[in-house]
């Protein structure tokens, strides 16, 4: 399975990213949005899960080559607040118009998946990218008490999953969130997980979270979600 670093046009310079292809050589276009430590390897590995299933991945590097191992979490939360968004929104519709363009993306419009922050950020590139984005499966991140973001332009449909126990993210307040999107006419499920906490997908167990039954559950509703993607 090929994967490789990226660069693609970002409004006159140029950003990054980590492309991994199926072995067929192509597929349907799916953009992965890291979590809070940065394009570290166990975000690659879920673009390397996704070319295994047929698509073709791209997780854009929005630190720009900045990464915070687990043990430093005081640095992965300043590497998020530092984050610039108008920098993060241009290098994440960026990559979107770079994947529709690659030689191996086959599809007319891509999904995104995203981790955390990855996963708040996932509901924002929803609203930004408009048609270019046809469904989206955040993971217990939502950018919740923001009313800046315009959500006219969301078309995508989403299917979202979060942790029973996130203080980060609390259920209540995400699901508030996908009601009032629904209110708009916004097709928006958020699935809750039983017993898990943040983090429970990342297989590395950076927070302790990890839930095996839970991701399996997870990643079969999303990638029969992906399977959508045209």
């Amino acid at each position: 399975m090929p994967a490789e670093m990226i660069e693609f046009a970002v409004n006159g310079t140029n950003a990054r990213g980590y492309l991994a292809t199926p072995t067929s050589g192509s597929g349907p276009g799916i953009i992965v949005l890291q979590e809070w430590w940065g394009l570290v390897p166990q975000i690659k590995a879920v673009c390397d899960r996704l070319a295994e299933a047929g698509y073709t991945a791209l997780a854009p590097d929005l630190y720009h080559g900045e990464m915070a191992e687990h043990t430093e979490m005081d640095k992965a939360g300043a590497l998020m607040t530092n984050l610039p968004p108008d920098r993060a929104a241009k290098d994440m519709l960026g990559a979107v118009e770079a994947l529709l363009a690659h030689d191996a993306c086959t599809s007319s419009t891509v999904g995104v998946t995203g981790f955390c922050m990855g996963g708040l950020l996932t509901l924002r590139l929803c609203a930004l990218g408009g048609d270019k984005i046809s469904v989206a499966a955040p993971f217990y991140g939502a950018p919740l008490g923001d009313d800046s973001i315009d959500w006219s332009g969301l078309s995508a449909k989403v299917e979202g999953h979060f942790a029973a126990n996130d203080d980060f993210f609390p259920p209540e307040t995400c699901e508030a969130l996908a009601a009032q999107l629904r209110e708009l006419g916004k097709d928006v499920n958020f699935h809750v997980y039983p017993g898990t906490s943040h983090g429970f997908t990342n297989e590395e167990n950076p927070m302790g979270a990890w839930d095996e039954a839970a991701t399996e559950t997870a990643w079969t509703r999303t990638l029969a979600l992906l399977g959508t993607v045209a």
